[in-house]
């Protein structure tokens, strides 16, 4: 019983998981490998050159939903913990992973 999500946590879940499922898709659009290192960082400082397709309402539309993500994260790190909160990530983007392959970039782990 004690694995099982609780509300509270299904709720945090299911918030991260539509703001990332969006991330994903607006990156497939703008040809962006999202998950390569340092890709999420640049797409914060503005840098469009990591798009491999110019569409900037789309570009700012993934940025701003990036620094939602980041906040959201903030608030179930004082909610949940960080050890809940980073399995509930990293169940999201296997999730979207085994959806979009390598189109959302990380590659295969070496």
């Amino acid at each position: 019983m004690a694995d099982e999500p609780s509300y509270r946590t299904e709720r945090w879940s299911k918030h991260f998981d539509g703001i990332d499922r969006e991330i994903a898709q607006l990156a497939v659009i703008l040809d962006v490998p999202i998950l390569d290192p340092g890709v999420i960082e640049r797409v914060l400082q503005k840098d469009t050159s990591v798009c491999g397709k110019q569409k900037p309402q789309s570009f700012e539309k993934l940025r701003a939903l990036l620094m939602m993500h980041y906040s959201v994260r903030e608030n179930a790190l004082v909610q949940l913990g960080p050890e809940e909160t980073q399995r509930m990530i990293d169940e999201i983007v296997a999730r979207l992973r085994s959806r979009l392959g390598d189109r959302i970039g990380g590659g295969p782990a070496a």
